[in-house]
Protein backbone atom coordinates (compact mmCIF):
# COMPACT_ATOMS: atom_id res chain seq x y z
CA UNK A 1 0.00 0.00 0.00
CA UNK A 2 2.82 2.38 0.94
CA UNK A 3 4.59 1.50 -2.30
CA UNK A 4 1.44 2.36 -4.31
CA UNK A 5 1.06 5.73 -2.54
CA UNK A 6 4.68 6.62 -3.20
CA UNK A 7 4.31 5.61 -6.84
CA UNK A 8 1.15 7.74 -7.19
CA UNK A 9 2.92 10.69 -5.55
CA UNK A 10 5.89 10.21 -7.88
CA UNK A 11 3.61 10.19 -10.93
CA UNK A 12 1.88 13.43 -9.83
CA UNK A 13 5.23 15.15 -9.29
CA UNK A 14 6.44 13.78 -12.61
CA UNK A 15 3.36 15.16 -14.38
CA UNK A 16 3.89 18.61 -12.81
CA UNK A 17 7.56 18.65 -13.73
CA UNK A 18 6.73 17.51 -17.27
CA UNK A 19 4.02 20.20 -17.57
CA UNK A 20 6.29 22.98 -16.29
CA UNK A 21 9.13 21.77 -18.47
CA UNK A 22 6.95 22.33 -21.55
CA UNK A 23 6.26 25.94 -20.52
CA UNK A 24 9.26 27.83 -21.78
CA UNK A 25 10.08 31.52 -21.91
CA UNK A 26 8.94 31.75 -25.53
CA UNK A 27 5.43 30.54 -24.60
CA UNK A 28 5.24 33.02 -21.75
CA UNK A 29 6.44 35.85 -24.00
CA UNK A 30 3.90 34.90 -26.70
CA UNK A 31 1.03 34.89 -24.19
CA UNK A 32 2.18 38.26 -22.89
CA UNK A 33 2.18 39.70 -26.43
CA UNK A 34 -1.37 38.48 -27.01
CA UNK A 35 -2.87 39.45 -23.64
CA UNK A 36 -0.46 42.17 -22.39
CA UNK A 37 -0.65 40.50 -18.97
CA UNK A 38 2.34 40.38 -16.63
CA UNK A 39 5.03 37.74 -17.06
CA UNK A 40 4.15 35.91 -13.83
CA UNK A 41 0.42 36.00 -14.64
CA UNK A 42 1.17 34.47 -18.06
CA UNK A 43 3.41 31.80 -16.52
CA UNK A 44 0.77 30.87 -13.93
CA UNK A 45 -1.97 30.74 -16.60
CA UNK A 46 0.12 28.42 -18.77
CA UNK A 47 0.90 26.19 -15.79
CA UNK A 48 -2.78 26.07 -14.83
CA UNK A 49 -3.76 25.17 -18.39
CA UNK A 50 -0.94 22.58 -18.70
CA UNK A 51 0.53 24.56 -21.58
CA UNK A 52 -2.73 24.91 -23.54
CA UNK A 53 -2.38 28.37 -25.06
CA UNK A 54 -6.09 29.00 -25.74
CA UNK A 55 -7.06 27.88 -22.23
CA UNK A 56 -4.36 30.18 -20.82
CA UNK A 57 -5.90 33.13 -22.68
CA UNK A 58 -9.26 32.19 -21.16
CA UNK A 59 -7.73 32.12 -17.68
CA UNK A 60 -6.26 35.60 -18.21
CA UNK A 61 -9.67 36.86 -19.39
CA UNK A 62 -11.48 35.35 -16.42
CA UNK A 63 -9.02 37.05 -14.13
CA UNK A 64 -9.82 40.33 -15.86
CA UNK A 65 -13.54 39.78 -15.30
CA UNK A 66 -12.88 39.03 -11.63
CA UNK A 67 -10.89 42.24 -11.19
CA UNK A 68 -13.57 44.16 -13.11
CA UNK A 69 -16.32 42.98 -10.76
CA UNK A 70 -14.25 43.86 -7.71
CA UNK A 71 -13.60 47.39 -9.00
CA UNK A 72 -17.05 48.08 -10.45
CA UNK A 73 -17.83 50.65 -7.76
CA UNK A 74 -14.65 52.63 -8.35
CA UNK A 75 -14.76 55.95 -10.20
CA UNK A 76 -12.96 56.08 -13.55
CA UNK A 77 -12.53 59.79 -14.13
CA UNK A 78 -9.15 59.91 -15.86
CA UNK A 79 -8.32 58.52 -19.29
CA UNK A 80 -8.07 59.73 -22.88
CA UNK A 81 -10.30 61.50 -25.41
CA UNK A 82 -9.45 60.68 -29.03
CA UNK A 83 -10.95 61.52 -32.44
CA UNK A 84 -10.16 60.30 -35.93
CA UNK A 85 -11.55 60.33 -39.47
CA UNK A 86 -11.50 57.73 -42.22
CA UNK A 87 -9.11 57.99 -45.16
CA UNK A 88 -11.49 60.05 -47.28
CA UNK A 89 -12.52 62.39 -44.45
CA UNK A 90 -16.16 61.51 -45.08
CA UNK A 91 -16.74 60.12 -41.59
CA UNK A 92 -15.17 60.33 -38.17
CA UNK A 93 -15.49 59.03 -34.63
CA UNK A 94 -14.69 60.34 -31.17
CA UNK A 95 -14.38 58.25 -27.99
CA UNK A 96 -13.66 58.61 -24.29
CA UNK A 97 -11.86 55.70 -22.60
CA UNK A 98 -11.72 56.26 -18.84
CA UNK A 99 -9.26 54.96 -16.26
CA UNK A 100 -9.02 55.52 -12.51
CA UNK A 101 -5.63 57.24 -12.52
CA UNK A 102 -3.68 59.66 -14.65
CA UNK A 103 -0.72 57.27 -14.42
CA UNK A 104 -2.63 54.64 -16.42
CA UNK A 105 -4.01 57.27 -18.81
CA UNK A 106 -0.45 58.09 -19.86
CA UNK A 107 0.56 54.44 -20.24
CA UNK A 108 1.48 53.52 -23.82
CA UNK A 109 -0.48 50.25 -23.75
CA UNK A 110 -3.63 52.01 -22.51
CA UNK A 111 -3.35 54.65 -25.24
CA UNK A 112 -2.76 51.90 -27.80
CA UNK A 113 -5.93 50.13 -26.62
CA UNK A 114 -7.92 53.36 -27.02
CA UNK A 115 -6.55 53.92 -30.53
CA UNK A 116 -7.41 50.36 -31.58
CA UNK A 117 -10.96 50.82 -30.33
CA UNK A 118 -11.15 54.14 -32.20
CA UNK A 119 -9.93 52.44 -35.40
CA UNK A 120 -12.75 49.89 -35.08
CA UNK A 121 -15.27 52.70 -34.52
CA UNK A 122 -14.09 54.55 -37.64
CA UNK A 123 -14.05 51.40 -39.78
CA UNK A 124 -17.35 49.87 -38.64
CA UNK A 125 -19.30 53.08 -37.87
CA UNK A 126 -21.54 51.55 -35.18
CA UNK A 127 -24.79 53.38 -34.43
CA UNK A 128 -24.34 53.48 -30.65
CA UNK A 129 -21.89 53.02 -27.79
CA UNK A 130 -23.41 49.62 -26.95
CA UNK A 131 -23.02 48.52 -30.56
CA UNK A 132 -19.37 49.58 -30.51
CA UNK A 133 -18.75 47.60 -27.32
CA UNK A 134 -20.23 44.49 -28.97
CA UNK A 135 -18.01 44.62 -32.09
CA UNK A 136 -15.32 41.92 -32.55
CA UNK A 137 -11.80 42.67 -31.34
CA UNK A 138 -8.90 40.19 -31.05
CA UNK A 139 -10.99 37.00 -30.66
CA UNK A 140 -13.35 38.70 -28.22
CA UNK A 141 -15.38 41.94 -28.29
CA UNK A 142 -14.38 45.53 -27.63
CA UNK A 143 -15.96 45.25 -24.19
CA UNK A 144 -14.24 41.91 -23.61
CA UNK A 145 -10.88 43.43 -24.52
CA UNK A 146 -11.45 46.24 -22.04
CA UNK A 147 -12.23 43.65 -19.35
CA UNK A 148 -8.97 41.85 -20.20
CA UNK A 149 -7.07 45.09 -19.67
CA UNK A 150 -8.81 45.64 -16.35
CA UNK A 151 -7.22 42.39 -15.22
CA UNK A 152 -3.84 43.38 -16.63
CA UNK A 153 -3.79 46.95 -15.33
CA UNK A 154 -5.63 46.29 -12.08
CA UNK A 155 -7.97 49.28 -12.11
CA UNK A 156 -11.37 50.10 -13.54
CA UNK A 157 -11.56 51.06 -17.23
CA UNK A 158 -14.70 52.28 -18.98
CA UNK A 159 -15.50 53.12 -22.58
CA UNK A 160 -17.69 56.02 -21.51
CA UNK A 161 -18.59 57.87 -24.71
CA UNK A 162 -18.72 57.45 -28.47
CA UNK A 163 -20.11 59.63 -31.25
CA UNK A 164 -19.71 59.74 -35.01
CA UNK A 165 -20.20 62.28 -37.80
CA UNK A 166 -20.69 61.76 -41.53
CA UNK A 167 -20.46 64.74 -43.90
CA UNK A 168 -18.98 65.98 -47.15
CA UNK A 169 -15.82 66.58 -45.12
CA UNK A 170 -15.08 65.67 -41.51
CA UNK A 171 -12.20 67.11 -39.49
CA UNK A 172 -10.84 65.70 -36.22
CA UNK A 173 -8.78 67.55 -33.64
CA UNK A 174 -7.10 66.07 -30.56
CA UNK A 175 -5.64 68.57 -28.11
CA UNK A 176 -2.14 67.72 -26.81
CA UNK A 177 -2.43 65.50 -23.75
CA UNK A 178 -5.41 63.50 -25.07
CA UNK A 179 -7.90 65.11 -22.67
CA UNK A 180 -9.93 67.10 -25.20
CA UNK A 181 -10.99 66.27 -28.77
CA UNK A 182 -13.47 67.49 -31.37
CA UNK A 183 -15.08 66.41 -34.62
CA UNK A 184 -16.57 68.84 -37.13
CA UNK A 185 -18.61 68.05 -40.23
CA UNK A 186 -18.71 70.44 -43.20
CA UNK A 187 -21.04 70.90 -46.18
CA UNK A 188 -18.24 71.06 -48.77
CA UNK A 189 -14.93 69.29 -49.35
CA UNK A 190 -11.87 70.20 -51.40
CA UNK A 191 -10.99 73.41 -49.57
CA UNK A 192 -7.80 74.38 -47.77
CA UNK A 193 -7.45 71.84 -44.93
CA UNK A 194 -6.43 74.64 -42.58
CA UNK A 195 -9.97 76.05 -42.74
CA UNK A 196 -11.40 72.79 -41.44
CA UNK A 197 -8.71 72.55 -38.77
CA UNK A 198 -9.32 76.13 -37.60
CA UNK A 199 -13.01 75.43 -37.00
CA UNK A 200 -12.30 72.15 -35.18
CA UNK A 201 -9.85 74.02 -32.93
CA UNK A 202 -12.39 76.83 -32.41
CA UNK A 203 -14.85 74.25 -31.10
CA UNK A 204 -12.18 72.92 -28.74
CA UNK A 205 -11.27 76.37 -27.45
CA UNK A 206 -14.69 78.04 -27.20
CA UNK A 207 -17.03 75.12 -26.42
CA UNK A 208 -20.13 76.29 -28.36
CA UNK A 209 -23.50 74.83 -27.35
CA UNK A 210 -24.83 74.71 -30.92
CA UNK A 211 -23.94 75.56 -34.52
CA UNK A 212 -26.29 78.57 -34.75
CA UNK A 213 -28.96 80.20 -32.60
CA UNK A 214 -31.70 78.22 -34.37
CA UNK A 215 -30.06 75.02 -33.15
CA UNK A 216 -30.12 75.95 -29.46
CA UNK A 217 -32.69 73.80 -27.60
CA UNK A 218 -35.76 75.65 -26.33
CA UNK A 219 -35.01 74.46 -22.81
CA UNK A 220 -31.63 76.22 -22.90
CA UNK A 221 -33.18 79.41 -24.30
CA UNK A 222 -35.87 79.45 -21.59
CA UNK A 223 -33.22 78.91 -18.95
CA UNK A 224 -31.09 81.79 -20.26
CA UNK A 225 -34.11 84.11 -20.31
CA UNK A 226 -34.91 83.27 -16.68
CA UNK A 227 -31.27 83.82 -15.71
CA UNK A 228 -31.33 87.20 -17.46
CA UNK A 229 -34.53 88.24 -15.70
CA UNK A 230 -33.20 87.17 -12.34
CA UNK A 231 -29.96 89.11 -12.83
CA UNK A 232 -31.88 92.24 -13.85
CA UNK A 233 -34.27 91.86 -10.92
CA UNK A 234 -31.36 91.62 -8.47
CA UNK A 235 -29.89 94.77 -10.04
CA UNK A 236 -33.13 96.59 -9.17
CA UNK A 237 -34.48 96.96 -12.70
CA UNK A 238 -38.28 97.58 -13.09
CA UNK A 239 -40.38 94.44 -13.53
CA UNK A 240 -41.79 95.64 -16.86
CA UNK A 241 -38.23 95.92 -18.23
CA UNK A 242 -37.09 92.43 -17.28
CA UNK A 243 -38.21 90.68 -20.48
CA UNK A 244 -36.49 93.22 -22.73
CA UNK A 245 -33.29 93.09 -20.68
CA UNK A 246 -33.35 89.27 -20.70
CA UNK A 247 -33.77 89.23 -24.49
CA UNK A 248 -30.73 91.48 -24.79
CA UNK A 249 -28.71 89.11 -22.62
CA UNK A 250 -29.97 86.22 -24.76
CA UNK A 251 -28.53 87.92 -27.83
CA UNK A 252 -25.16 88.09 -26.08
CA UNK A 253 -25.48 84.41 -25.17
CA UNK A 254 -26.07 83.51 -28.84
CA UNK A 255 -23.03 85.57 -29.82
CA UNK A 256 -20.75 83.89 -27.30
CA UNK A 257 -22.13 80.36 -27.30
CA UNK A 258 -23.14 79.46 -30.87
CA UNK A 259 -20.33 78.49 -33.22
CA UNK A 260 -21.16 80.54 -36.31
CA UNK A 261 -21.71 83.70 -34.26
CA UNK A 262 -18.59 83.42 -32.11
CA UNK A 263 -15.62 85.64 -32.82
CA UNK A 264 -12.92 83.69 -34.63
CA UNK A 265 -10.17 83.06 -32.04
CA UNK A 266 -7.42 83.63 -34.62
CA UNK A 267 -8.94 86.90 -35.84
CA UNK A 268 -11.62 88.48 -33.62
CA UNK A 269 -12.51 91.00 -36.33
CA UNK A 270 -14.66 88.32 -37.97
CA UNK A 271 -17.09 85.65 -36.82
CA UNK A 272 -16.79 81.97 -37.71
CA UNK A 273 -19.63 82.46 -40.20
CA UNK A 274 -17.66 85.20 -41.92
CA UNK A 275 -14.50 83.10 -41.85
CA UNK A 276 -16.27 80.19 -43.56
CA UNK A 277 -17.77 82.47 -46.21
CA UNK A 278 -14.35 83.97 -46.90
CA UNK A 279 -13.19 80.45 -47.83
CA UNK A 280 -16.33 79.46 -49.76
CA UNK A 281 -19.74 81.14 -49.88
CA UNK A 282 -21.50 77.77 -49.65
CA UNK A 283 -19.37 76.36 -46.81
CA UNK A 284 -21.16 75.61 -43.56
CA UNK A 285 -20.79 73.42 -40.49
CA UNK A 286 -23.30 70.55 -40.50
CA UNK A 287 -22.46 68.98 -37.12
CA UNK A 288 -19.87 68.93 -34.39
CA UNK A 289 -18.96 66.91 -31.30
CA UNK A 290 -16.73 67.91 -28.41
CA UNK A 291 -15.64 65.63 -25.56
CA UNK A 292 -13.41 66.67 -22.71
CA UNK A 293 -11.90 65.06 -19.64
CA UNK A 294 -11.72 67.08 -16.41
CA UNK A 295 -11.34 70.35 -18.30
Amino acid sequence: MKLKRNKLKYNIIKQKVFSMANINAADVARLRRVTLAGMMDCKKALEESNGDFDKAIGIIRKKGQLVASKRADREASEGVVLAKTNAGNKAGAIIVLNSETDFVAKNAEFISLANKILDIAVEKSPSSLDELKALPMDNTTVEGKIVEHIGIIGEKLDLASYEKIEAAYVQAYVHPGNRLATLAGFSRSGLDVQVYKDVAMQIAAMNPVAIDKDNVPEKVISQEIEIGKDQARREGKPEEMLEKIAQGKLGKFFKESTLLNQDFVKDNKMTIRQYLQSADKELNVTAFRRFTLNL
